[in-house]
């Protein structure tokens, strides 16, 4: 899901708020939560993307689904409502968590293997890219035979690509 101006605008304020409440890591972890939650559940999705529903519905459903949630989250519930915008709560959540982890210094680094990454070969990876970054990294491994072997890891705008296929891209085009 595309991620929009008023998503951004309402993930900042939310930020701003929990942060205000020392409430901030509660409140990423409940986004987390959301996120998550909505993109496996298509029947959710739908739910909340349907415009012939009525928003009350839709808040109340969304406070019971998430119900174990903080009171600055189910505050946030409430503003969608007030504002009828609860198509783009996965889009808050999801620029909650990227803000949330910028202003803490943690950068995501996504690492793609044909198969998953054993402890001792994760740690191998997070001390080489501790030599690359500064911030504090989390490591999200994404499992793709179709790469066949090696790796391909992402961090911010950056990518470095040891895979088996490239490297036979690149011989195919050698050839």
């Amino acid at each position: 899901m595309a991620s929009t101006r008023a998503a951004i605008r309402y993930a900042k304020a939310i930020l701003d708020l929990a942060s205000a409440t020392a409430v901030a890591e509660l409140v990423n972890n409940d986004m987390k939560t959301i996120a998550t939650t909505i993109k496996g559940n298509l029947e959710l999705d739908t739910f909340i993307q349907n415009p012939t529903l009525k928003v009350e519905v839709k808040e109340k459903a969304l406070l019971e689904v998430f119900a174990d949630t903080n009171a600055v989250t189910k505050g946030l519930f409430h503003l969608l409502f007030e504002n009828k915008r609860f198509e783009i709560l996965e889009a808050i959540a999801i620029e909650y968590n990227k803000l949330f982890d910028e202003n803490n210094g943690i950068e995501i680094a996504k690492v793609t293997t044909a198969i998953p990454l054993d402890a001792a070969l994760e740690a191998k990876v997070l001390a080489k890219i501790a030599t690359i970054s500064d911030k504090k990294i989390v490591l999200e491994n994404i499992v793709d035979a179709s790469i066949i072997g090696g790796f391909i890891l992402r961090i911010g705008d950056k990518q470095y690509n040891a895979s088996v296929a490239n490297r036979l891209q690149v011989l195919k085009k050698e050839l």
